[in-house]
């Protein structure tokens, strides 16, 4: 049998390590945890010391994590679920009581969807109904009190003072490397549907720079898009998220898009306090995390 004295998964490395996996590297994953690059470092070599084994490859042009830390990064996820569930069942109180929730495809295909499910099962006397649609869609049955909060996409600059930011991402127009644009004429455009604000933006302020987009293929889906984009058939605007090593970013012919914020945006109806509990724990999950990861 073997020994497994003096071997410990620290919660904190763990954490770390899922950053990394999230934001790409160390350095992005440190800034989303609000730590310095050498706190993350030290934590992964004090992992790595206690494991016995390399958990990240330093080698250049090697993938990131070795075989053993990709395997530590399954358990590593389901440990920080159970260890984060254990201490909000410790101090939950009891709450009743109904939540109409507004979210984005985005945030459904996020780990958010966990998020709730430990909700869930946490309070089980307050039932969430949650309604999928487009950010614009959203914000217009807040204003009709037809939901009690919405989980959203706004360009930075329009963010609410009484938002709260959960965290902000980058948009891009995104193409494929097969796709070759003529240097004069109009350029392909791929767009999600009329209630889009990226699609509002791109056909307004996003010609000012004197290309012209043609409109060549339109989806509500995000998978759509991303797929549309890499099979060449024309430019997008997609944030961090939907960028794959298939796909570049076109930097020259179109204006930079704007920051994005993601939030979370209240009715004006009175407070909910099992709505203001769900949304503080969406707001702590993210803060520790630095963000939210693509489920899957």
């Amino acid at each position: 049998m073997t020994d497994l004295s003096g071997r410990r998964l620290d919660i904190d490395a763990l954490r770390a390590l899922c950053a990394i996996r999230q934001h790409g590297g160390i350095t992005r994953a440190a800034a989303a945890l609000g730590l310095t690059q050498s706190a993350v470092s030290h934590k992964i070599k004090r992992l790595e010391t206690s494991l016995d084994c390399r958990i990240l490859s330093r080698r250049p042009g090697a993938p990131l994590f070795t075989a053993a830390g990709e395997d530590l990064l399954d358990y590593a996820r389901r440990i920080l679920g159970l260890h984060d569930e254990a201490l909000l069942s410790l101090t939950r109180t009891d709450l009743a009581g109904r939540i109409l929730l507004g979210l984005t495809e985005d945030t459904t295909c996020s780990d958010l969807s966990r998020i709730l499910g430990r909700f869930r099962r946490l309070h089980p006397q307050v039932s969430v109904r949650t309604r999928v649609r487009m950010s614009l869609v959203l914000r217009a049955m807040l204003d009709r009190g037809e939901l009690d909060a919405a989980i959203l996409q706004v360009f930075a600059h329009e963010v609410r003072p009484a938002d709260i930011v959960l965290f902000r991402e980058e948009l891009h127009w995104v193409t494929s490397p097969e796709l070759v644009l003529a240097p004069d004429g109009s350029i392909p455009f791929l767009s999600f549907d009329e209630e889009c604000f990226y699609r509002r933006w791109a056909l307004d302020i996003g010609q000012d720079g004197g290309a012209q987009l043609e409109t060549v293929f339109e989806c509500s889906s995000a998978a759509g898009i991303v797929a549309g984009v890499a099979a060449g058939l024309g430019v997008a605007l997609l944030n961090d998220r939907h960028l794959r090593p298939d796909l570049e970013i076109l930097r020259d012919r179109l204006p930079a898009p704007p920051e994005l914020a993601y939030v979370v945006r209240r009715s004006r109806r009175a407070r909910n306090p099992a709505l203001d509990s769900l949304i503080g724990s969406v707001e702590a999950e993210i803060s520790r995390r630095g963000g939210l990861s693509l489920a899957g």
